[in-house]
């Protein structure tokens, strides 16, 4: 039910708001604060560098359709198999906790941009100047794959939050150690979830790339996508499944009524925001809920 109602709402707004582009941007952001949700809610890492993987997404998808002659589906499937890729080239990063993690992955995906834009390698990736995806452009496929990937990123968060593995991610979060001694595999169990993530947000990139068919390597190797990601999670409420979602939708609404036409007002707004969560709602909206509903309990009770 969390992942066929946003689903069916993004198959009827299609049809009463004329901006598809717009609502692909908010599918694929509720995918990527799903995806935040997997990796920080439910293990604790929080990656600064997520967009890494979105960029590389983009572009090993986009080079996909250029240089393989793939449709646009199979380029989100090279997409994601390369943010899997990534991911695990990156695992020794768990070594790292914290602040340290967060700051390293940034640093990363600094990295990726840099070499990607880097004028030297122009003939394999074209350097700064981008890649034109035009020629493959399919309004209906990309507005679909978008809502197809929010629809299986929630999907895989309930799963996991509802199953065995997901009791040992928070395991794992609340306590490494313990839960070691009691017998969870750590290193293997952060991987997965971390690979899952990654994934997510390799297909995020490839659809976003393939959508708004000419991109540049600071489009999609941005940290705002991280940032803006990571508010919406946890605008919603980290490990929760409807937070991110909800949180997702609402934040990104405002940005594009209120941050696209005054961008210093919205900063203003997000900064409020996150002060506001800080001080009283460090679980996000699913927290208040939850907290609303355990005082209306209690005054039954009473």
């Amino acid at each position: 039910m969390a992942a066929v109602i946003p689903v069916l709402v993004f198959l009827i707004a299609v049809h009463v708001y004329a901006n598809e582009l717009l609502l692909v941007d908010m599918a694929v952001y509720i995918a990527l604060a799903q995806g935040i949700n997997i990796i920080y809610g439910f293990t604790g890492y929080l990656p600064f560098g997520y967009f890494g993987f979105f960029g590389i997404g983009a572009y090993v998808g986009g080079y996909g359709i250029l240089h393989w002659g793939l449709p646009g589906p199979a380029s989100v499937l090279v997409g994601a198999v390369s943010g899997a890729i990534a991911g695990a080239i990156l695992l020794p990063l768990f070594r790292l906790r914290g602040a340290y993690f967060a700051l390293v992955t940034l640093a990363v995906g600094e990295a990726f941009y840099a070499i990607i834009s880097n004028p030297s390698l122009t003939s394999i990736t074209n350097g700064p100047y981008g890649l034109n995806l035009a020629a493959a452009y399919s309004s209906g496929w990309s507005f679909g794959m978008a809502v197809g990937l929010a629809g299986v990123a929630i999907l895989i968060a309930a799963l996991i939050r509802r199953s065995h593995y997901g009791m040992t991610l928070k395991a794992i979060r609340d306590d490494p150690e313990s839960a070691a001694m009691a017998g969870i595999n750590v290193g293997r169990d952060r991987f997965y979830a971390w690979i899952i993530a990654a994934v997510i947000a390799g297909a995020g990139g490839s659809i976003y790339g393939w959508a708004i068919s000419v991109f540049y390597p600071q489009d999609v190797f941005d940290v705002t996508i991280s940032v803006l990601a990571i508010v919406f999670a946890l605008f919603g409420g980290v490990g929760s499944i409807w937070g991110p979602t909800i949180g997702a939708a609402l934040l990104y609404a405002i940005y594009n009524v209120v941050g696209v036409s005054n961008p210093q007002y919205f900063q203003l707004i997000y900064g409020l925001i996150i002060i506001l969560l800080v001080l009283f709602a460090p679980r996000g909206l699913a927290g208040l809920v939850e907290m609303v509903k355990g005082r209306l309990a209690r005054g039954r009770v009473s």
